[in-house]
């Protein structure tokens, strides 16, 4: 019987003390970041989502930087800038936001198509190129992207290609009344955000997310991973299934997953819990209209009841 990760239990029991009722949500986000992965929140105004990226940067004491996306924001606003120094006589690069630990990029939606392009060199390689030099961002570097539904007024739908950046895309819902309760009995004197410590430091969530890949994933479960996958690209009403980057990216979230739960191994299971997540917001469909998170997590259901589920008496350890 193997027992959950402590230091990870505890990161997820601290962010709990300030996002309540949403245990499943912040695991979500701190497997997202061991794996090296971003995460993208589409929910309504009001329900948690920036108390919950900076619950988690308190708690492993992380730099914090936050972009409020707006219809008039620059890409230089997000990646910084090279600005001429008279007295030296050379260029002097001033970094922006986007040089932090733990970023949240704020209604992400609200932003035009260029300047959500300015991310893209960010989440998929940890770096920026401004004026033809390349700036290395620091580790740990995790966004988590929030966006308004696409049918609120003024937003503009991210493309495929952002989207595709994201290991996962979740919904937080509103809480329930007892935990809605709960909340306006804690915020009477003072919010709790502000009674956060950290309970592991950065160093030590570095060196997690490079155990993340030492994880084992067999055969088999490989297999599972293509197969779901490829099954993706022959759903009906889909005009673009899955790229490999989403097989890539189902694999090393399933790997963050075992780790949480303090296994040196993949089960299907674990890819079974996490496609929804990972898979449903890389579809693209073949209409003018665009697919909910409901409408892509019932597809995503149909492709796992197709797929048959991986047995193995050897329980997939090496």
């Amino acid at each position: 019987m193997t027992q959950p990760n402590l230091q990870i239990q505890q990161v997820i029991e601290a962010v709990e003390q300030v996002v309540i009722g949403k245990r499943e949500t912040i695991k979500l986000a701190v497997i997202a970041l061991l794996a090296k992965g971003h995460v993208l929140i589409e929910d309504v105004p009001g329900v948690g989502k920036t108390m919950l990226v900076r619950a988690i940067s308190k708690v492993t004491n992380a730099e914090f930087r936050r972009i409020q996306f707006t219809p008039d924001l620059l890409p230089s606003d997000v990646t910084g800038v090279s600005i001429y120094n008279q007295d030296q006589q050379t260029f002097e690069f001033r970094a922006g936001p986007i040089m932090g630990n733990i970023v949240l990029a704020d209604e992400i939606n609200r932003s035009s198509p260029k300047t959500q392009s300015a991310l893209l060199e960010a989440l998929e390689e940890g770096k920026v190129t401004i004026d033809g030099e390349t700036h290395q961002l620091q580790d740990p570097f995790f966004v988590m992207a929030t966006q308004n539904p696409i049918e609120h007024g003024g937003t503009y739908p991210l493309p495929e290609a952002q989207l595709d950046r994201f290991l996962f895309r979740i919904k937080m819902g509103y809480p329930t009344e007892a935990d809605e309760l709960e909340l306006l009995s804690m915020i009477e004197h003072g919010h709790p955000i502000d009674q956060v410590q950290p309970v592991i430091h950065v160093d030590d969530l570095v060196l997690m997310q490079k155990e993340v890949p030492a994880v084992y994933v067999d055969g088999a479960v490989k297999q599972y991973i293509v197969s779901l996958v490829r099954e993706t690209r022959q759903l009906e009403g889909v005009e673009l299934g899955v790229s490999p980057r989403g097989a890539i990216a189902l694999m090393r979230a399933s790997q963050a997953l075992a780790y949480v739960e303090g296994r040196s191994y993949v089960l299907p299971d674990d890819v079974k819990y996490l496609a929804p997540h990972v898979l449903g917001h890389r579809l693209v469909i073949d209409t003018d209209l665009l697919s909910t998170q409901s409408e892509d997590a019932e597809k995503i259901d149909r492709v796992l009841r197709k797929v048959s589920v991986p047995t193995a008496s050897k329980d997939f350890v090496r």
